[in-house]
């Protein structure tokens, strides 16, 4: 199963690419906001539940996809290019082996543990 979730990350990844390649945004503001959705991890400051939460939201499709409808439902260029953005970002983030998280800890992955295990 994690081996199927992480290469439906790659094609999201690659579908957001080639999609964002005939868009024309250009490539500078795809390097510049590629990695905006990790600052989620802030939310680790508050604690393991918070940060569980923010990281969540920033990485799940569910606001990706719909920022994309919205642009192009709205003919609103920048959201059409922060949705492939930020679809690309996810989908890197699966093919890494990076999951949604649990309140247990950051290592904690619905795609399974990530990062040393716990000494304690």
């Amino acid at each position: 199963m994690r081996l199927l979730l992480r290469a439906e990350g790659v094609v999201v990844l690659a579908a957001a690419l080639a999609a964002y390649a005939q868009f024309g945004a250009g490539w500078g503001v795809f390097a510049l906001w590629l990695l905006v959705p990790d600052l989620s991890m802030l939310g680790y400051l508050a604690g393991p539940r918070v940060g569980a939460a923010l990281y969540n939201a920033a990485h799940s499709y569910a606001g990706a996809v719909a920022l994309l409808v919205l642009g192009v439902l709205a003919a609103m260029p920048w959201a059409v290019a922060g949705g492939l953005i930020w679809c690309a970002h996810i989908g890197l983030d699966r093919a890494l082996g990076y999951g949604l998280k649990y309140a247990a800890g950051f290592g904690a992955t619905h795609l399974g543990r990530i990062g040393r295990a716990d000494p304690w």
